[in-house]
């Protein structure tokens, strides 16, 4: 059952099931919930698990302000004192995993565990084409996109279909935008679980940088001990790929959350 929380300017479109410690679920973008299939279901036998429609996206109506990272990680934030949580994990995939990441760095003491897909800590994680591609978009391209599956989804669901265009142009602009979160990213106290594909859009090397940054990579686990985060490679994976490897992810995610925190 779907709901809408006011937030912000926004009508917030999410959903619920489960119960137990809340994992907040942020898709990649253009996407939405859709775009996890059935990946909620199987990680809310033991937990609650709240998935959210960023501004724009499926079920959220746009509203007249830019897309930023730091501005939905916000939304994110309002959307746990809506619900009354004072701590969540949070999931997130490719831009969704970007404002899982600003949530952890602008509200630490809020975010318990990440768990981070394919998701760059900078504009200069994606490979070159990636990004041009991405920040190439306007709305002759998302005419061009209608007939794609991704626009299917999104007009299935969207409260003004017509919109569009001016998402497509928005994620361009934001995608376009050059950051480094290197720094803050070195700051963050939450363990975090990021997984990227061997062929993804994220540079590798750039993961194993971001891994590092959070504390692992650093020394033979065996003899200092493990690091409180994780990396995981899926193999024979793109960017794309990412979203279908439900089992796969389920395996990773489920375990790391359900650890102790250290």
């Amino acid at each position: 059952m779907g709901n809408y929380a006011s937030i912000n300017g926004l009508e917030m479109y999410y959903e619920t099931q489960g119960s137990g410690e809340p994992l907040i679920m942020l898709h990649g973008g253009l996407g939405g919930i859709a775009e996890f299939g059935n990946l909620p279901s199987m990680l809310a036998t033991n937990r609650q698990v709240i998935t959210a429609e960023m501004q724009g996206h499926g079920h959220t109506a746009d509203i007249d302000r830019p897309l930023s990272f730091e501005q939905m990680a916000d939304d994110v934030a309002g959307l746990m004192d809506h619900l009354g949580l004072e701590r969540a994990d949070i999931y997130g995939f490719s831009l969704g995993g970007g404002v899982a990441l600003q949530t952890a760095i602008r509200y630490p003491e809020r975010v318990r565990k990440l768990g981070l897909v394919s998701t760059p800590y900078s504009r200069a994680g994606w490979y070159p084409e990636a990004a041009t591609a991405m920040s190439s978009m306007n709305a002759e391209v998302a005419q061009m996109m209608m007939t794609t599956p991704i626009y299917a989804a999104y007009a299935e669901v969207a409260p003004r279909p017509d919109d569009w265009p001016v998402l497509v142009t928005k994620v361009s602009q934001l995608l376009g935008r050059d950051y480094d979160w290197s720094t803050d990213v070195a700051a963050i106290e939450a363990p975090v679980l990021y997984i990227v594909g061997d062929a993804d859009s994220v540079r590798l090397d750039h993961a194993v940088e971001l891994f590092k940054l959070l504390g692992g990579g650093q020394a033979d686990g065996g003899v200092g001990g493990l690091p409180k985060s994780r990396l995981a490679v899926l193999p024979a994976t793109t960017h794309i790929d990412m979203i279908f490897r439900i089992e796969q992810l389920a395996a990773l995610i489920a375990p790391f959350l359900d650890a102790p925190v250290p």
